[in-house]
């Protein structure tokens, strides 16, 4: 079936704010499995526009746009309820660099954003690069054998 798309008014439009990318990710966070939520309990989920200067550094990044999500923290892996004194653990999706992604693929807003998530959740649950690939190919692979 083709998609229609209503005309509106790009000149009347803004870009998602930082509180519009966080209903995305509150909204994609409600739709994850109820047990994938359930290991995410003491998660915190921040939005800025870019990743500290800081972070920038010690991940060697080579421009600001570099990086569209982070976890901080200690992981499930890692025994990750967080000790008194200790930060939470957290997930930063950045706004700016998410917005770039995006406009430079074809993929709804909400799309970019919930992979950013998935994949930092995937850091939290000790998982690889490698591994959160793997899982989202057999989830694709499945996507694509029901349609």
């Amino acid at each position: 079936m083709a998609r229609v798309l209503l005309p509106f008014d790009w000149g009347t439009i803004e870009a998602p704010s930082l509180e519009d990318i966080e209903r995305i990710a509150r909204r994609a966070f409600a739709d994850l499995p109820e047990e994938f939520r359930a290991l995410c309990q003491e998660l915190v989920i921040r939005v800025a526009d870019f990743p500290d200067e800081d972070i920038l550094e010690e991940l060697d990044a080579q421009s600001e746009f570099d990086l569209l999500g982070l976890f901080s923290g200690a992981g499930l892996a890692q025994h990750g309820t967080p000790f008194t004194g200790q930060s939470p653990n957290m997930i930063h999706l950045y706004r700016r660099p998410i917005l770039d992604y995006w406009a430079e693929h074809e993929e709804p807003l909400g799309a970019v954003v919930t992979h950013v998530l998935v994949h930092e959740i995937g850091h939290h649950m000790g998982l690889s690069d490698d591994d959160m690939e793997r899982a989202e190919q057999a989830a694709a692979n499945e996507q694509a054998g029901r349609a």
